[in-house]
């Protein structure tokens, strides 16, 4: 497949008109307003004038321009504006009266303590959805704790069932709990303007990163209401089928198998040659096949570390067996099936030129979603954005000598 390069585009997208303030720092805020941005919607970042969001610095660096920001700012304007002064705070609320929604995640009460809580921003809005992310949510013993995804990767039980067994806990080497939050953020603003369909009334949404951590993690709260169960660390098998781990090839390289459904733990084991384990009485289910994982990976490893990568995947294909490759980023980049669905694509950006990164994240018949631009420096929207709102160059110049922008 021939890659596209994407630039600017006036298709028509689901989001048109929905008009988000992105107060948030770091991850998890900010990625559900773009996650909103790339399907259509006006994201205006605000950010303080003296401390830009940190993700700008956050990561690997192209002469000095953070390229994470390049990613996470997408298809936003960017202003300045210091909350904390009167003026800022006046700005603010002449933007909320304009805005749909507003993302922030500072911790709570301090928007109250600048006096723009919900009483004064839905005073100025009635229609407006404000939405609080932060760590633990905006009540409870720790909500007022300082708090990052990491935190909510440990308390939610995620690091205590990863790993392998008998060694440390692990956590992600990446944002996790950020990246589930801004899937489940976006998700709750979509439910939030749908109810404002029905009630010409907006709400808050209160989000905690420590919830949607704990969702994805499955039954677990249930096994041990109903049973006293508490989930082990199993490395890369499954306590619930077998066989399903990693394995290495004779090139050196790893394959992932997976056979959560009988049928194809059935053709895995016809495949490496051992049909005479489907007999036994303990292979017809999941958990009896985990029980006996230790005689499986010995079987599918040793046929695996017989064959190049190449052919294994070609024989779990025919076979219409579960595997695929174990990739790094740069397996990604040249895979076929990525290139197919668009899932990495060019983007013209004008301090760095022609990037990669990946695209929106679905695809809509329709009204599909588009980069329309790339991350752009701090502040650099904030005189369009604030002379649109009705600012004269005379109230700007006063803002800037208070310090508000």
């Amino acid at each position: 497949m021939t890659e596209k390069t994407v630039t600017a585009t006036t298709v028509s997208t689901p989001l048109h008109g929905l008009r988000v303030l992105d107060l948030a720092t770091l991850f998890a805020g900010p990625l559900a307003a773009t996650l909103l941005g790339d399907f259509g919607a006006e994201v205006v970042k605000v950010e303080h004038p003296a401390k830009p969001d940190p993700s700008r610095g956050h990561g690997p660096a192209k002469d000095g321009i953070g390229l994470w920001w390049k990613l996470l700012g997408r298809n936003k304007r960017t202003i300045t504006l210091n909350l904390s002064t009167p003026g800022g705070r006046a700005t603010l609320l002449r933007l909320a009266a304009t805005a749909d929604v507003i993302i922030e995640n500072f911790r709570p009460g301090t928007l109250e303590k600048w006096d723009l809580g919900w009483e004064e921003l839905s005073a100025a809005n009635p229609r407006l959805v404000l939405t609080r992310v932060t760590a633990f949510g905006q009540f409870g013993p720790y909500a007022h704790r300082p708090g990052f995804g990491t935190l909510a990767e440990a308390m939610s039980g995620f690091a205590a069932i990863t790993g392998e067994p008998g060694a440390p806990p692990t956590l992600p080497p990446f944002g996790l709990a950020d990246s589930i939050t801004a899937l489940a953020t976006a998700y709750a603003v979509m439910t939030a303007l749908a109810a404002r369909e029905r009630t010409g009334e907006g709400q808050v949404v209160d989000m905690a990163i420590i919830e949607p951590m704990l969702a994805v993690l499955g039954p677990q709260p249930l096994w041990y209401d109903q049973l006293g169960y508490v989930q082990e660390r199993t490395g890369n098998r499954s306590a619930n089928n077998a066989p399903r781990n990693t394995y290495r090839t004779a090139d050196g390289t790893w394959v992932a198998v997976s056979t959560s459904a009988q049928s194809i733990a059935e053709r895995v084991m016809r495949l490496v040659g051992r049909p005479d384990l489907i007999e036994e009485p303990w292979f017809a289910t999941g958990a009896g096949r985990a029980a006996h994982a230790d005689v499986l990976d010995t079987a599918v490893g040793t046929w695996i570390a017989a064959r190049t990568r190449t052919d294994v995947l070609a024989a779990f294909e025919k076979a219409e067996a579960a595997v695929a490759p174990i990739q790094d980023v740069r397996d990604v980049m040249a895979d076929p099936q990525y290139q197919a669905l668009g899932t990495v694509t060019a983007v013209e950006d004008p301090e760095l030129g022609r990037i990669r990164m990946q695209n929106v994240l679905f695809r809509l018949s329709a009204t599909p979603g588009a980069i329309r631009w790339t991350g752009r420096p701090h502040g650099a929207d904030t005189d369009e954005v604030l002379t649109e709102l009705g600012l004269t160059a005379a109230e700007l110049t006063a803002l800037r000598a208070e310090g508000a922008l």
